[in-house]
């Protein structure tokens, strides 16, 4: 519930700053301050590793809604999924502590939208994410990103996904929905 709570409260203020600064370019990076709560700990007092991802949520939210892209996604009636994601983690984030939460696109390929997220404290990166999301129709299926940039534009200036992103984007894939994948520990 806390997280949703979150989500609601960056979503308004998303919205907010969008009417009153217009779109942000989809090639910045977005920053939201967050505080560690006492929901967000572990045993060992720290931010729990599981609620780091929820808390990044926040930056997706944060950036597609103010480059204007959630916008279009629901007028479409598209929304995105997380297809894969990792995080490693440098230092722990403790309780009630501030930390900015940095988030940007780092490219594409033909079947997903790749993201970053830091966790930084003055200036120092203490986690970092990378996300792999597609973008599915509410009808069912994939939106091609031609039918997905002709709505929300082409971002320029894009960098290429770096290889080892593909890479791991691969090896960390499962088969597809249609496809079996039996869970065999051999």
């Amino acid at each position: 519930m806390n997280v949703l709570w979150r989500t609601l409260l960056v979503l308004l203020r998303a919205q907010r700053r969008l009417r009153r600064e217009g779109p942000v370019d989809p090639n910045s990076v977005g920053r939201i301050r967050i505080r560690v709560l006492p929901t967000d700990i572990d045993l060992l007092r720290h931010l729990n590793n599981g609620r780091y991802l929820s808390l990044f949520d926040l930056g997706r939210w944060d950036l597609l809604t103010r480059t204007g892209i959630a916008g279009a996604m629901k007028a479409h009636g598209w929304y995105a999924v997380v297809a894969a994601e990792t995080i490693t983690f440098r230092r722990s984030l403790e309780l009630w502590q501030r930390f900015e939460l940095e988030t940007r696109m780092l490219g594409h390929d033909d079947r997903a939208v790749y993201l970053e997220h830091r966790a930084v404290v003055d200036g120092e990166i203490f986690a970092r994410a990378i996300i792999r999301a597609r973008i599915l129709r509410r009808t069912g299926g994939t939106v091609p990103h031609e039918e997905l940039f002709a709505a929300v534009g082409r971002p320029e200036g894009v960098p290429d996904v770096e290889p080892w992103v593909h890479e791991w984007a691969a090896a960390s894939a499962l088969p597809s929905t249609k496809r079996p994948a039996p869970s065999d520990w051999r």
